[in-house]
């Protein structure tokens, strides 16, 4: 629990994130934080990645 405690506190310092978005976010989205900042960011989706989560996703 203490190492949660540390690493939320640096989320807070590097990212700006509130204890309340550290708690709710998936060790995913800030894997890609720390990847981002060490730049290895994954980059973002091309026109045709975009479309087909549109048709998976369609809003409304």
């Amino acid at each position: 629990m203490e190492a949660a405690v540390r690493l939320a506190g640096m989320a807070g310092v590097l990212f700006g994130w509130t204890p309340e978005i550290f708690w709710n976010a998936t060790p995913a989205e800030l894997a890609a934080l720390v990847r981002a900042l060490a730049g290895d960011a994954v980059p973002p989706p091309g026109a045709g990645e975009i479309a087909r989560l549109k048709e998976l996703f369609p809003d409304g």
